[in-house]
């Protein structure tokens, strides 16, 4: 359910059946001038204010996209009786690199007390294709986007440091000594906390 087809792999999948669905005409309604309803621009705001920066827009599109894909899941779950199955794991979820209500909305969470790394060590025990293990982590929102890239650190980096500090509970100070990104990856978790916390209760 990309936005925009990925390029096509040649790889046996050994019966698994593949079916692509386009969420790009619901996506691009969001995209429209219009988008907005006047019922909800207050008085202070005005069409300049209310456009947003490249940067802002890229990270709101990518919202509207995975929850796009939720919807059609929930819905075609609820057609054939069946559960959606999440793919969020531990790196994900610490690093906050997940959509509230898109793509952590799930009736299931099988990988979720893992690292991203521990599901390469799996894939490879369980023999999937290389041409899998080997592709960019990627959302796949928009051309040439990778989880790696958005980051500015990899997963290999991210995952030792995550564990060092939050199964661990390693003093940051410590941990920087050893991982150049060390306090970039602590910084993401803080400022990513909110996410796990909401909705808030009154």
């Amino acid at each position: 359910m990309d936005y925009k087809p990925r390029k096509k792999l040649s790889i046996d999948l050994k019966g698994i059946n593949v079916i692509n669905i386009s969420i790009k005409k619901i996506v691009d309604e969001f995209q429209t001038k219009d988008s907005v309803p006047k019922f909800f621009i207050g008085k202070q705001q005005t069409e300049k204010n209310l456009i947003p920066s490249s940067s802002q827009n890229k990270i709101r599109l990518g919202n509207i996209m995975a929850r796009v894909r939720m919807i059609v899941l929930f819905d075609i779950a609820k057609q054939i009786g069946g559960l959606v199955c999440g793919t969020e794991n531990k790196s994900e979820k610490l690093l906050g690199y997940f959509t509230r209500f898109g793509d952590s909305a799930s009736d299931i969470e099988p990988i979720s007390h893992l690292y991203k790394t521990q599901i390469y060590q799996i894939a490879k025990l369980l023999k999937v294709p290389e041409q899998i293990i080997n592709q960019s982590p990627t959302a796949g929102l928009w051309d040439g986007q990778t989880d790696e890239s958005d980051f500015g650190f990899t997963y290999e980096e991210a995952d030792q440091v995550l564990y060092l500090y939050h199964d661990r509970n390693i003093d940051i100070n410590k941990i920087k000594k050893n991982f150049s990104n060390a306090e970039k990856i602590i910084e993401r978790v803080k400022n990513n906390q909110f996410k796990l916390k909401t909705p808030y209760l009154i």
